[in-house]
């Protein structure tokens, strides 16, 4: 039973962070504002200098790569939909794993020291340098 519950719940989380992603960077619900001129990136653009901040965030590429992001969150939450009771008999099948033995002690590793080259600055000097 918490398995299926783990999986509901991370596909709720899935679409919702999918829809918000998706939506905020082009439509501004509940007065957020504008994307570009919210009190937030106005502060953190002061705070760290970066006046170019506004202006990327503000950019059609940002809003787009923003909107990838909840595109592939929507794509996770359609994939685990479709895969519910695979996922749920892996999370059940990793809770009941034996733990490892103890008797296995990790070895060290044998290395294969390969032979020192000389230095040039190691070589003796010719006395007809």
């Amino acid at each position: 039973m918490a398995a299926k519950l783990s999986v509901i719940f991370y596909i709720l989380l899935c679409l919702e962070v999918g829809i918000v992603l998706t939506v905020l960077p082009w439509y501004s619900p509940f007065g957020l504002g504008d994307w570009g001129s919210n009190y937030f990136l106005l502060y953190a653009a002061h705070k760290t200098g970066l006046q170019g901040l506004q202006h990327a965030v503000t950019s059609g590429w940002f809003r787009g790569a923003v909107t990838g992001v909840g595109l592939l969150n929507l794509g996770v939450a359609v994939w685990e939909m479709a895969h519910f009771n695979q996922t749920v008999r892996a999370l059940q099948s990793g809770t009941n794993v034996p733990p490892p033995q103890q008797n296995n002690v990790a070895q060290p590793a044998n290395t294969n020291q390969l032979p020192d080259n000389e230095r040039r600055d190691n070589i003796p000097q010719q006395s007809g340098q």
